[in-house]
Parts: structure tokens; sequence; C-alpha cells
């Protein structure tokens, strides 16, 4: 099969960027894949691309390039077919409407697979009839403003499935969604096996990785910490990530770790790519999420040998970590339970050790090749079923013409919302400013 994958920005850093790479990557041992980048800003991919894949881009934004995209036309207007709801917006116009159109119009594949809300609604709106077209779903159906899940109500018809990572989402889209013609699977991301030993949790390192966002309680953690240090002050905690757009983050981590006296204890290590020598250098890893919509960085941790104590947290903890076998999975929120659950395997080296080699084991379920196989499964079920019930033209243009009559009235309340807010907050700030007495 020739399979492409859609994705916003290959050039960048984040979750959904190694994901598919790791995918694309297994598929290409069988099949010819490309991944196509919206955007370019670099030179070379910040993460490791597979060298086995073709990637190309369609927008170029490096300034010293010859083929610079930011001074064409259509660069500044807005789009009119990416999903209005997609938080990316801002960054798509009128230019990325017709470049993907382009490239969605020609394409020449068996399997068309989109990576963000916005881009599956583009593979819905401009794809052809030909090729299988997927939408994978890397957030959650809950995250989800109410504007977008509208949207892709009605846009999301014209896929042929949807590939959620966790069978709580998939659920969430059987149930609430509500587009029955559409095949709707769950696939779990994958994490290859790290090329280093695995680690032999001795080290008296807790280890936690992932983005510096207020969602990561970060916060819970630290005080968490703590807790750990009272009882066991020989123990240190790496907290591993990149800060939040405004850097508030880990302004407020910096001033809470000075604030508990633990400078000693706790470091803020900013972002390491990839991270398994940081987890072969620890003995257990902490996720303190209030939302996961996997956890990406709970089976890296696991393939390298260490036990994980996360949260019970929607949507993916729970169907990664089998709490008292391979980690610990505690209430969300709960400071003590994540600190007597950190001391019980610092405690513990026979415990860490035992569910360290468990998590190893378990993790296998997550190996790259295995992956590749249930969507190389699902891939080849859709494409016989397009071929031996194609969906008529008729049906097609009546899906569509739905989704747009629909799409411009969720765009219209979306605009009128927006004015009333600008309105709200401009009355507002008129009746503060009134308010204020000279003196």
């Amino acid at each position: 099969m020739h399979i492409s994958f859609l994705l916003h920005n290959a050039y960048g850093v984040g979750g959904t960027i190694k994901a598919t790479f790791t995918l694309a990557k297994a598929l290409a041992e069988q099949h010819d894949v490309e991944i196509v980048s919206v955007f370019r800003h670099r030179n070379e991919p910040t993460m490791e691309a597979p060298r086995e894949v073709l990637l190309r881009h369609l927008v170029d934004l490096r300034q010293d390039s010859p083929g610079f995209d930011g001074n064409q036309p259509g660069y500044t207007r807005p789009a009119r077919v990416f999903a209005a709801g997609d938080r990316r917006i801002s960054q798509y116009s009128r230019l990325t409407d017709q470049r993907i159109g382009g490239y969605l119009k020609a394409l020449e594949a068996d399997v068309i697979t989109g990576t963000r809300p916005g881009l599956n609604v583009h593979i819905a709106r401009q794809a052809r009839r030909g090729p299988v077209r997927v939408g994978q779903e890397h957030l959650t159906l809950d995250s989800h403003g109410y504007h977008l899940r509208q949207e892709l109500r009605h846009r999301y018809q014209l896929l042929d499935a949807i590939i959620t990572v966790t069978e709580a989402d998939a659920h969430s889209y059987r149930t609430r969604l509500r587009i029955p013609d559409v095949r709707i699977e769950a696939v779990p991301n994958s994490a290859p096996s790290s090329q280093l030993l695995s680690a032999d949790t001795s080290a008296k390192v807790v280890v936690a990785a992932g983005r510096l966002t207020p969602v990561k309680r970060y916060d819970l953690l630290v005080r968490a910490f703590a807790q750990v240090v009272d009882a066991r002050p020989d123990w240190r905690l790496r907290i591993y990530g990149g800060g939040d757009a405004t850097g508030n983050t880990r302004d407020a981590l910096q001033a809470l770790i000075a604030k508990l006296d633990l400078a000693d204890h706790v470091r803020l290590m900013g972002t390491v790519v990839p991270m398994d020598i940081e987890f072969m250098q620890a003995s257990i890893a902490v996720s303190t999420s209030q939302l996961e919509s996997f956890g990406m960085t709970i089976v890296e941790a696991m393939r390298c040998g260490l036990p994980v104590v996360s949260t019970d947290c929607p949507h993916g903890p729970r169907e990664i970590v089998k709490d008292g076998i391979d980690g610990r999975l505690v209430p969300i929120g709960d400071v003590d339970a994540i600190a007597n659950a950190m001391l019980e395997l610092v405690n513990n080296e026979d415990l860490r050790r035992r569910m360290g080699q468990a998590a190893l084991k378990t993790s296998c379920r997550f190996d790259p090749a295995r992956i590749a196989e249930r969507h190389e499964s699902i891939y080849k079920q859709l494409v016989v079923t397009r071929r031996s019930r194609p969906r008529t033209a008729a049906r097609e243009s009546t899906l569509r013409l739905q989704g747009n009559v629909l799409g411009k009235i969720f765009d219209l309340r979306h605009a009128t919302a927006q004015k009333v807010r600008n309105y709200s907050a401009t009355f507002t700030r008129n009746i503060d400013q009134s308010s204020i007495k000279p003196h």
C-alpha cells in the first residue's frame, strides 16, 4: 500500500510528531510511506525523522529559502477550510487551503491519514474519492471545544475511519459524535525499545517528563516530593520539559521549589531528546497530570524498565499502567497519595526491581511493529470495503453539502459569539476606566 500522513509541522517538537515518525518508520518496512508536513520552518527536523520515509512540505517558512512562502498574498488571509475550532487555526490561511487542497486532489495513495482535527477536516472536505480517508485523534474529544465538536460531527461523516489512541476516547466518539457510517477504532501510540540496557532501579532518582504546562500538575509533584525528602533526603527529583508559552509555569515551579527549600533535591532539567539516557539514570518515573490524551512518556519510561507512579486521570494511564504490577495509579490531585506511592517504591528496592521488570515486559505491547500491524490491518480492511462497497457520488455530495451548510452556521455562531465577547470586554473596560477618580 501507499500510505500518506498529513502532519502540521514535522520540523518541530511534540508527541504527535514523534508518534507519526515512529508509526511511519514501522509501516515503511512493508509499505510505501510518505509524511507531508504542512509547514517547514527549519532545514532539518528537530526530532529524528525516519530515513525510510519520504518527507516533504507544502508551505516553506524559512526566510532564507528561495521557496519562502511568507510573502505570498494568501498567507495573510484567513483560512476557510481548516476547522475553525482547532487551536492552530491562526497559523492556517488561504494559502494553506490552496496547498493542502492541491496535494489532496492530486494524491495517488491507498490511504491518507490526518493527525489533528483541522487536517482531518481538510481530508474530509478536499480529498478525492479514491484513497481511504482516516482521521487520527491524538487529543481527546473532551479536550475539543463545543464549536469544534459540532463541526467534527458533520465533517467527519466523509471520513472512512477515526483512530483514537485510547479505548476510552473511542467510546466517547462512538457514543457522543453519532456518526454510525464511520469506523472508530482505538490504537495506542508506540514506543521503540531502548537501545541501551534497562534501568537497574538502584539510582536514588525520580524522573518526570513532559511540557511544563498547568495540566501536568508538577506543583503537586513537587509538594509530594517534599514528603519524600522528609523521609529520604538522599533522593532527588528531575523534571524534564520545556516551558509553556508564557514561561509562568517554570517560574512558578522554581518559586515553589525555593519556598519548600528543595533546591538541593528538585531540578528543572529543560528539554532533552531522546529521554532514554535520563530514564536509565533513574529508578522511578512519575506522572501527576490532571488529563492525558495518552501518556507517551509513561510508555517510554516503562520501555526503559522503570515502574511508574501515575495519577488515574482520563484517558490514557489506566490503559497503560497495571496498578500494583508495573506501577501505581493514584487519585487525581491527591498529594498524599502521590507521596505515599513514591515512598512505597523508594523504601523497597526489591519492589522497584520487580515492578521495573514487569514494566519492561508489559510495555512490549506498545512495540512499533505490533502497533503498525494493527494500523495495517485496519487500512487493508478499509481499502477492501471501499472497493467492494464504494460510497456513491450522490451520497458524497449530500454529506459534503450538509457539512458545508452546517459549517457556515457554526462559523457564523462562532463569529457572533466572538463579537459579543469583544463587546463585553470593551464595555467592561470602559466602565472600569470611568470609575477611576482623579486625585
